[in-house]
């Protein structure tokens, strides 16, 4: 039905021409604008930090929890029992495997001087005998039969292959199956037997904490997959095992070539037992594995991920599309992740047994002594009783604030001083006390700063990306350096107890002598009696918060040229 007033022949647009609003849109968000009173609330905007700092929700998934770390329910005590024989049988062929590969491996690699250059065709048949040895140490660990879905490509087309990595059963199953070189820490080489075995395949060393390192790795990637007489190139991008139940972030030395990709998805259907390796010790995963009558394993190769043209040289997004693929088939989330939350979860576990030691001197002495034992030793026993709590999906950490896994790690030492409960918050005055600082306005206003839920407590995941989030502002390290100027009023290079508690009074007054000799000696780090530059910076840059109490001497005071620009600048 036409409308009224128009024809088929009528152009369905008027000719004439509408009003036009003009929108103006801005390439970069703009900064909300700070006022006074903002300013004054915040400790920290003398440094160009402008408002608070988010904290991103969890993933309360705990991707290191081995689901079965021990024996439960009659079942599986009544298969332990009845499979004790058959794990003494198992142990005796998993150890004659090893013996047998390792030996042949030796006498693959004798007289090898050129282990820059592809291995020999005869060594490489002298290998299969440890790769048949592999295969039957599979089997001894009860992987009989191994489901495989898909086929390998041929190394021709695809140089790399990545996969997500569960148990020190994937190493094995790809050893056999494919005979690849592959990317380890530089520590597995003095490994007994292992580390001989994996020098036959030519593995490409890393120290994950070295710069020069991993670009060493990253060329020698891009070298050996360049050559089709080397192996293939295996990678666990993910950096260390989780339990399969979420794909932890990649690291992108496999993508930095712009090689294609063969994704491959390893999976360890269980009811009973959990094979993954996470929280639980080698020696029990291993008894485990001997006493199941099998251990199930599934193989998925998957399709290749070719980087686009236009988008070579980005890696970060080749390594994302990759692990959207392999997320995908194994049906779980992709989360931030990263072999640094397991340092942290290792580090809070490490320290939660210390604590407990220490708890329990504490309370002998206090018993030998007639003495009541202190808060602190009653308040502490419940510390780090779960590590996972401090796991921060430290990736995402490092991708958006430049922070290293090594320097989370101090940072949770510095937290877990504050002796936090068992839900993982930190109250005021442990927080005070851990920074040697008293009650006061200012000290108030640091807590606040890092307790952005208002809860009057603090968590790990806040107190790491309020510090983080000062450390790495532009202005940080040229405030400490004008601050280590003011203090030292002499030029001497160093400053003395009482220079520092000058400076510091502008801030916190009223500071008697102990508390002024605990600030001290926080920031002496070497122990000299007196506090270096080196001193100075390195105990801001562990402790961060602590730059507030400089700020009235940086605004307030005369300053040289130098610092006058400073001051206008982060005004």
């Amino acid at each position: 039905m036409a409308v009224e007033g128009h024809s088929l022949s009528a152009p369905l647009l008027s000719s004439e021409q509408p009003p036009h609003h003009i929108v103006t849109v801005h390439d970069q968000p703009q900064p909300p604008i700070q006022s006074e009173d903002d300013n004054r609330h915040n400790p920290y905007a003398f440094v160009g930090v402008h408002g608070g700092f988010e904290v991103p929700a969890s993933i309360t998934i705990d991707p290191y929890r081995n689901h079965t770390p021990n024996i439960e329910g009659l079942y599986e005590w009544f298969k332990t029992v009845v499979c004790l024989p058959i794990a003494a049988v198992r142990l005796v062929l998993f150890g004659l495997c090893l013996m047998v590969g390792y030996l042949t491996t030796r006498l693959a690699l004798y007289g090898w001087k050129d282990r820059q250059n592809p291995m020999p065709r005869w060594r490489c048949r002298l290998m299969w005998v440890t790769r048949f040895c592999g295969r039957a140490i599979l089997f001894s660990f009860g992987y009989h039969w191994i489901k495989r879905k898909g086929k390998p490509a041929p190394r021709e087309v695809a140089p790399i292959v990545v996969s997500n990595h569960v148990s020190y059963i994937d190493p094995i199953f790809f050893f056999y199956e494919l005979f690849p070189t592959i990317v380890s820490a530089d520590s597995h080489d003095s490994m007994p037997f292992v580390g001989t075995i994996i020098r036959a395949m030519q593995v490409i060393y890393v120290d994950r904490f070295s710069k020069s390192s991993r670009k060493h790795a990253v060329n020698e990637i891009k070298r050996k997959a360049s050559c089709n007489q080397f192996p293939r190139v295996l990678l666990f991008p993910e950096g260390t095992t989780s339990n399969g139940k979420v794909l932890l972030s990649f690291q992108i030395g496999a993508f930095i070539p712009g090689y294609p990709v063969q994704p491959v998805v390893v999976r360890y259907p269980y009811v009973h037992f959990d094979q993954s390796w996470g929280n639980i010790t080698l020696t029990v995963l291993m008894f485990r594995m001997f006493t199941q009558f099998h251990n199930f394993m599934e193989v998925e190769y998957l399709p290749l991920v070719y980087p686009n043209e236009c988008q070579k040289e980005n890696a970060v997004h080749f390594a994302q599309r990759t692990g959207r693929a392999i997320a995908s088939a194994l049906n779980v989330v992709q989360t931030a992740y990263s072999y640094g939350d397991f340092m942290i979860f290792a580090k809070a576990a490490e320290l939660k047994q210390s604590c407990r030691a220490e708890i329990v001197k504490e309370r002998k002495l206090a018993y030998s002594s007639n003495m009541l034992t202190c808060g602190f030793v009653i308040s502490g026993s419940g510390v780090q009783e779960n590590p996972s709590l401090y796991m921060v999906e430290l990736g995402w950490v490092q991708s958006s604030l430049r922070l290293s896994a090594l320097e989370a790690v101090e940072v949770l030492e510095l937290f877990l001083s504050m002796n936090p409960d068992p839900s993982g918050l930190v109250e005021f005055h442990y927080f005070l006390r851990a920074l040697r600082l008293k009650p006061c306005g200012l000290s108030e206003k640091m807590f606040e700063f890092i307790d952005v839920q208002k809860m009057g407590k603090i968590t790990f995941k806040q107190f790491l990306l309020g510090s983080a989030h000062i450390l790495k502002q532009p202005l940080f390290r040229r405030t400490c350096d004008a601050a280590f100027g003011e203090c030292d009023i002499n030029g001497k290079g160093h400053i003395s107890k009482q220079e520092l508690q000058d400076a510091v009074s502008l801030s916190i007054p009223s500071l008697n002598s102990d508390e002024i000799h605990g600030l001290f000696s926080l920031f002496d780090v070497d122990n000299d009696g007196m506090i270096c530059l080196d001193d100075f910076i390195s105990c801001l840059r562990r402790h961060p918060l602590l730059v507030a109490l400089f700020a009235p001497i940086l605004l307030h005071r005369g300053s040289s040229l130098d610092d006058r620009n400073l001051v206008e600048e982060i005004l």
